[in-house]
């Protein structure tokens, strides 16, 4: 069997396609940078169908149809750091225990940010795109309790939005 071979025009012609198809490619998702996720518990939970009694105004029913994973991390941002552009499975609740962070929502057409301080909590929805950065001149600390379906990534990186200047 005879062996085929290439002309130096030939791989020329490959190597500009490969290039080509290349450029029309949207950019990868945006890693982080400064941002060290610590993982405090983690834990696995049947399917959940939980009501608090009602007082007063506030209520909660709590329901998935199938197990979740349940995890606590403690975040912490340097200044000027960021998460990167990316989403989760389940949703995500936060809380600011330390500094000052502004969160991107990539999913509105503005790419609007809200700023969250030291007491402040915040909701990620989920599979919904968005970046989390430190703009303050000090460290940030947040702590993130996640629920999502069980054998799912805690993140999964996203492109960044071309709505988004962050």
């Amino acid at each position: 069997m005879k062996t085929p071979t290439f002309s130096a025009r030939t791989a020329v012609v490959i190597g500009a396609g490969i290039a080509a198809a290349a450029a029309i490619v949207p950019a990868l998702a945006t890693p982080g940078s400064g941002f060290t996720p610590t993982s405090l518990s983690s834990g696995l939970f049947a399917a959940l169908d939980v009501k608090a009694d009602k007082t007063d105004k506030w209520d909660l029913f709590l329901k998935t149809e199938d197990r979740s994973t349940i995890a606590v991390d403690r975040l912490t941002v340097v200044p000027g750091g960021q998460s990167g552009w990316h989403t989760h499975a389940g949703v995500t609740l936060v809380t600011v225990t330390d500094g000052e962070v502004m969160w991107y929502d990539g999913e509105n057409p503005l790419c609007t940010f809200a700023t969250y301080r030291k007491g402040d909590g915040f909701v990620e929805p989920a599979n919904h795109v968005h970046l989390v950065k430190n703009v303050s001149g000090s460290n940030a600390e947040l702590i993130a309790i996640q629920m999502r379906p069980v054998g799912t990534s805690p993140r999964i990186d996203a492109n960044k939005p071309t709505n988004c200047s962050a």
